[in-house]
């Protein structure tokens, strides 16, 4: 491999594992991450170790679980002084830069990107970011993207929002759309890109919900021709109903409405692999290509009719936890491989370091997916406010709850779609027993850590970063009240 190879990460927000042609899915049309994947290796079973966009987000940069680096939610800051990848391979030497959604309190948080340009989705970020502003000196506004994720707007949504569980065409023109804004910004990144060295860490903020793609991507598939994906139940399972009722009644999804969102979120997908062929085209055009470490992957997942769920916020169900992972190693090392290893999103820190010849630190907690002794027998995550843990092996699952009542074990070989609770069963006793002695070993429910936030953390230093404690939140604010009120109406 070249000493320094360049670095290209594409990073996705909620795409479900098995949603792309790579892994199997004949009704999606991804081409180009299905040849990146031709041309690289497959994780089959990748999970992320926080299915929350921050926390899980920091966990990727920073090689380490949640309950190690503080962020437990979306509004969270990364400790200042903890090793990034994007920071130690600034320091030695490599040009780095990160654009579209990065989720990080204070918006423009410094954790080695010496320039961002960024497109966020909701809080701060909104109000903050180069993606939203460009958009205000157009006189325009996503405005059901902030209707979905704004519950000041949300509560006023129209019924056509409710019934299409947020899967609507967007209001804005493709070249305004947000993947197409992160993806223009992207190539002219890459454009600029001369020999080695350098990193570009490309967030889209889709598939995440409000599942809008724009004209003509909405009509890309149609949603009777659309397969259920597996796993769908005719009802909501009671212990899944009882831990959140959705984001949307997922009790009121019924087959047609879940093949419409399924249809938009696909179009999402393939609107972010048209932009995946525009990056992979201006590297081979520069001859950068094959010295080029590419990732494809997301923060989590999304449920997408699993046990009649839609989105995310519930269980650590395999359609939740499991992420894509296609790493494109330099000079197509290992091109076409399917890895069947337990990974985790944290190991990608310490592998693109030493990929870069970079020794990661010790205190990363992840693998290096290279290294031939790196296979792990459970893979870890955690959920939300240390309601449940997850520890998942090849054959098992183990959700273990602070609450033993709301336990879960399932057999995988058995029940792979984890429908049936076998944590009472004398004949599993032996593996509960297991999995929760490995649990505890690896994190205590009786010292869950605090969220650490620091509003006034560093910032990257840049023209296009605006000062924190500024006005214009209130003068961003405003101007999305104007534009949401201004009898204008959502189809």
């Amino acid at each position: 491999m070249p000493d320094r190879p360049n670095v290209l990460i594409i990073h996705a927000d909620q795409h479900r594992y098995d949603c792309l042609g790579a892994y199997g899915n004949a009704d999606i049309r991804t081409p180009n991450i299905d040849a990146l994947a031709a041309d690289g290796v497959r994780y089959e079973n990748s999970f992320c170790c926080f299915p929350v966009c921050t926390p899980s987000r920091y966990s990727l940069i920073s090689g380490l679980y949640v309950h190690q680096h503080l962020g437990w939610n979306n509004r969270c800051t990364l400790p200042a002084g903890l090793p990034t990848f994007p920071r130690l391979l600034r320091d030695s030497g490599y040009r780095t830069k990160a654009v579209g959604k990065m989720h990080y309190t204070p918006t423009y948080l410094d954790v080695g990107f010496q320039e961002m340009e960024l497109a966020e989705q909701d809080g701060p970020g909104r109000h903050d970011d180069d993606y939203h502003r460009w958009l205000r000196e157009q006189d325009l506004c996503d405005r059901i993207d902030l209707m979905d994720q704004v519950r000041e707007y949300r509560k006023d949504a129209p019924q056509a929002y409710w019934d299409a569980f947020g899967a609507l065409r967007s209001d804005l023109p493709e070249p305004y759309h947000s993947t197409t804004w992160i993806g223009d910004r992207a190539v002219e990144t890459l454009e600029g890109w001369e020999g080695d060295g350098n990193l570009l860490m490309a967030g889209f903020i889709k598939p995440h919900h409000p599942f809008d793609p724009p004209a003509p991507w909405d009509e890309m598939y149609d949603p009777a021709a659309v397969s259920i994906l597996p796993g769908w139940s005719e009802t909501v399972p009671p212990q899944d109903q009882v831990l959140s009722p959705g984001y949307f009644p997922n009790t009121s999804l019924t087959e047609h409405a879940l093949q419409r969102a399924m249809a938009f979120y696909y179009a999402a997908i393939s609107q972010i692999d048209h932009h995946v062929g525009r990056l992979i085209e201006v590297l081979k055009e520069k001859g950068l290509y094959d010295q080029t470490l590419i990732v494809y992957t997301s923060d989590h997942g999304d449920y997408q009719g699993y046990h009649h769920l839609l989105l995310k916020g519930n269980h650590l169900y395999d359609p939740l936890a499991k992420v894509p992972l296609i790493v494109k190693y330099p000079r197509q090392a290992q091109a076409g491989q399917v890895d069947e290893r337990l990974v985790s999103n944290v190991d990608l820190a310490p592998t693109l370091l030493r990929c870069a010849g970079h020794e990661p630190p010790k205190t990363m907690a992840g693998q290096d997916l290279l290294a031939p002794d790196s296979d792990r027998e459970v893979v870890f995550a955690e959920a939300p406010r240390a309601r449940q843990y997850m520890a998942r092996t090849h054959t098992h699952k183990l959700l273990l709850c602070r609450d033993p009542r709301k336990s879960l074990l399932f057999d995988l070989e058995r029940d792979p779609y984890e429908m049936e609770n076998r944590i009472h069963e004398p004949a599993y006793q032996h593996i509960v027993s297991e999995l929760t002695e490995r649990l505890l070993n690896w994190s205590l429910f009786d010292a869950p850590s605090i969220t650490h936030l620091d509003e006034h953390a560093p910032i990257v230093k840049a023209t296009n970063v605006p000062p924190v404690g500024g006005d214009h939140w209130a003068k961003s604010d405003a101007y999305y009240r104007h534009k949401m009120s201004d009898g204008t109406q959502i189809a």
